[in-house]
């Protein structure tokens, strides 16, 4: 089920009404029976495969609490094995079966490249890596095992995080759902302005933009010159705007049923380098790939050379976990290679003593290496990409290509764009709905009634898919 559906606009308020006249010891059947239906809207088949990885992991975690040793690490690999296999299979079988096939031939060997038709269940990446969490901190000892097997699966499939994150650790959401939640006028205000920010990010401007991204980017080598820089850059913000809206909807849903979930994005693009970047982009999936793999590879505790390897291994896998194409690890083989270069360079730090021309100056290099990078993840494939950046730095600005963006069109982007950066510069590290909260009555009712009738008469209701769906 889609956030943007007219499903949604009335699954969300029949749910949450429910779950507040429910008595408190009722309400996990209530929310685990509607997590249920939300992803069975999807591909209802498709459920039965989270329910394997939930037994796996949910089984592991119990055995693994009263074990010690060898049994208990023993335990930990089958588990992961298990839960990544169901992720290869799904998502990477394809992809390396081809693979395989094309280095095959290099060698004179004949093998024939088979393709399963398999299609990829909602989300997996997502609920696979926060069932990977809940297990590897119950094997570090730092969360007990869920005895109670709904309040697991619940904790696996809550809905609104379930196909898109935030990737949520299990001490903070696993404890929440034995939590008596009263209902809050204000945490529930809260949460809806927190869903009309990110509805406004999602209908007004990532859909918006995507009109103009995919018409350049469908036609690779169509267009020249600043029309394809134009759609680099608009592409930047509408997967910004794409993702960053559902984590809001999301936070904003739990928010009004009284749960917390995770920050995901803090001013990714405002930052001056790419190391701070990934600090601040997918907030949740980064810190998982910091705690699960590069601090167990040694971290920054072991050679200079160990760490340059450590996070190319770290940004190769980040750019596969993104997809089973070639795009996506070029993708994260280029921010590997920008994090390492500035290390070496010593610039992979924030400095607040510079003059404010040269921190403009590192935010401007920093976004053309991030826009770069984002012609692998949107184009098509590895020649299509290239096709692209070619068109990029042709000469040729006055080609006939130009014509295709209108005055209206582009002026109504860069507006909404500036919109979302001072709403966001004024945000701070706060939530949306802090924004107003100093303003007198009139400008808040006035601010919040400009927001619905601008995603009202500007928003795109095709029911366009969250990009980051198909992870």
């Amino acid at each position: 089920m889609l956030f943007n559906s007219f499903s949604f606009l009335l699954f969300f308020p029949f749910v949450t009404i429910v779950y507040f006249i429910l008595p408190y010891r009722y309400r996990w059947i209530w929310l685990l029976f509607a997590s249920c239906g939300f992803y069975i809207a999807f591909i209802p088949v498709y459920i039965l495969i989270l329910a394997v990885t939930i037994s796996i992991d949910y089984g592991a975690a119990i055995l693994m609490e009263s074990r010690e040793g060898r049994s208990r690490k023993l335990i930990l690999i089958l588990s992961l094995c298990s839960t990544a296999l169901v992720l290869f299979i799904f998502k990477y079988l394809n992809f390396f079966i081809s693979s395989f096939s094309v280095i095959a031939q290099w060698f004179g060997l004949s093998i024939p490249d088979h393709v399963f038709h398999i299609i990829l269940p909602i989300g997996l990446s997502f609920h696979t890596f926060q069932s990977m969490a809940y297990v590897i901190e119950v094997y570090w000892k730092k969360q007990k095992a869920e005895k109670h097997f709904g309040i697991y699966s619940l904790y696996v499939m809550f809905y609104p995080q379930l196909v898109a994150g935030p990737i949520e650790r299990p001490q903070n959401l696993l404890t929440q759902f034995y939590e008596a939640h009263d209902f809050n006028y204000k945490q529930a205000t809260e949460g809806l302005k927190q869903m009309a920010w990110g509805f406004f990010k999602k209908l007004v401007i990532a859909d918006r933009l995507a009109q103009y991204v995919h018409l350049v980017y469908d036609q690779p080598g169509a267009y020249k010159g600043f029309p394809v820089v134009v759609a680099t850059v608009f592409f930047a913000y509408q997967i910004y705007c794409d993702f960053s809206g559902y984590t809001d909807i999301a936070i904003g849903a739990a928010r009004v049923m009284g749960f917390r979930l995770k920050k995901n994005f803090n001013l990714p693009y405002g930052t001056e380098s790419v190391t701070e970047f990934w600090r601040r982009w997918h907030i949740s999936l980064s810190t998982w790939f910091r705690d699960y793999l590069y601090i167990p590879l040694g971290g920054s505790r072991v050679s200079i050379r160990k760490i340059y390897f450590n996070l190319a291994i770290v940004f190769l896998i980040s750019g596969l976990w993104h997809g089973a194409n070639w795009t996506f690890i070029i993708w994260g083989a280029l921010h590997g290679i920008y994090v390492i270069a500035e290390k070496i360079l010593n610039l992979d730090s924030v400095s607040k003593k510079i003059s404010i021309a040269k921190k403009i100056f590192r935010q401007a290099i920093t976004f053309s290496l991030i826009c770069f990078a984002w012609i692998f993840f949107r184009a098509g494939s590895v020649t299509d990409a290239f096709q692209i950046i070619r068109s990029m730095v042709s000469l040729d600005f006055l080609h006939p290509s130009i014509n295709i963006i209108s005055t209206a069109y582009l002026y109504f982007s860069i507006s909404v764009i500036l919109i979302l950066e001072l709403v966001q510069w004024k945000m701070k590290n706060q939530e949306f709905y802090f924004l107003m909260e100093n303003y007198p009555r009139p400008a808040r009712l006035l601010a919040y009634h400009a927001l619905i009738i601008s995603i009202l008469v500007f928003g795109v209701f095709n029911q366009t898919q969250f990009i980051y769906f198909q992870f």
